[in-house]
């Protein structure tokens, strides 16, 4: 009975044991319980400030976080030094894996289309702190082409882009390249003989010749100011416009004024009255051609039968002139001769 409790406690005691080991790997390991997405990408500059369980994040938005850092020689080439795309050398690259939760992301294109509409990773800095995050954004694509790597990576990889610090150290290495190609001793040698030649030009050549003409024209136009008496002609000037100001002020001028503005008033007046004179001499004219008309209507008979009369006075002399005994006695003409 004694050896039968002892194994049973002995096998409790085990049961709990692998109870508690797994509890623990589920403790630590549930994120890659909830299976994850796991990516990975490379970085030819310093990851320096970045840990293991920094944020991931995409604009802002935190989509999972960092798993695993270290270098590619170790884990990939096993100190065989190889090449990337470009001829770029790939033992001091650096990779890094990250963890990123599928439901904080929703719905996306496959992971090739992405890189190819330019997603791509870099480091970004937490403000003053100084530790780092890494960073997903969409870029434009030809600015960082995608690294092309000699090996299966072992997680779905994603290129990486230099970070903003990177970009900027990067183009203030441009510039004290290009400032140390300039020959600054010739640059300065030349500055040197410019401005002397410049000392010789003010003293002998052309431009000392305007300059000296410059001043002769200045002398002559001071001289003509001085020679001008411009007080005397200030104070004639002066005189003058006080005497525009009283005539212009003056009594004369105003009744001028007042006498020009009754006069304007008076055509105003007549102007007004012309409208209905003129409408009146219009209607008389209209009468007057009225009466005109009705005059010789009514002189019309009476001119037909003045013009009768005088026709029939004209038969009346010429039976006169040729038949007088007629006219008076009534007798019968003489008969035509045969």
């Amino acid at each position: 009975m004694g050896s039968r409790a002892a194994f049973f406690r002995v096998g409790l005691l085990i049961v709990i044991g692998l109870g508690a080991i797994v509890g623990l790997a589920i403790f630590l390991g549930g994120d890659r319980i909830r299976h994850g997405l796991f990516y990975e990408t490379y970085f030819s500059e310093t990851v320096q400030g970045l840990e293991v369980g920094a944020p991931v994040k995409f604009r802002g938005v935190t989509l999972g976080k960092v798993t695993e850092i270290g270098l590619v020689a170790a884990e990939y080439l096993h100190g065989n030094v190889q090449e990337a795309g470009g001829g770029k050398s790939t033992s001091r690259l650096v990779f890094v894996r990250f963890e990123v939760d599928p439901k904080r992301i929703g719905s996306i294109p496959d992971l090739a289309t992405s890189v190819a509409n330019g997603l791509r990773a870099r480091l970004a800095s937490q403000g003053i702190t100084g530790l780092s995050y890494l960073e997903l954004d969409v870029v434009a694509p030809y600015r960082y082409p995608p690294l092309e790597v000699p090996w299966t990576p072992n997680a779905e990889y994603i290129p990486s882009m230099p970070s903003t610090l990177m970009q900027v150290q990067d183009a203030a290495q441009s510039i004290l390249t290009k400032l140390q190609s300039i020959d600054t001793e010739a640059l300065s040698n030349s500055l040197i003989g410019l401005l002397n030649d410049l000392r010789e030009e003010l003293a002998k050549g052309d431009v000392h010749a305007v300059l000296a003409d410059a001043q002769t024209l200045l002398d002559t136009l001071n001289g003509a100011v001085k020679g001008a008496n411009l007080p005397a002609m200030s104070a004639e000037l002066q005189s003058t416009l006080k005497g525009v100001n009283g005539v212009v002020n003056g009594p004369q001028l105003q009744d001028l004024m007042a006498n020009a503005s009754a006069a304007s008033k008076r055509l105003a007046q007549a102007a007004e009255k012309i409208g209905p004179l003129l409408n009146t001499t219009e209607t008389a004219v209209k009468h007057l051609d009225d009466g005109r008309a009705d005059l010789l209507a009514q002189l019309a008979p009476i001119l037909r039968d003045a013009r009768a009369a005088v026709a029939n006075l004209r038969e009346t002399t010429d039976a006169l002139r040729a038949y007088p005994a007629q006219t008076f006695l009534g007798g019968p003409p003489p008969r035509p001769k045969q």
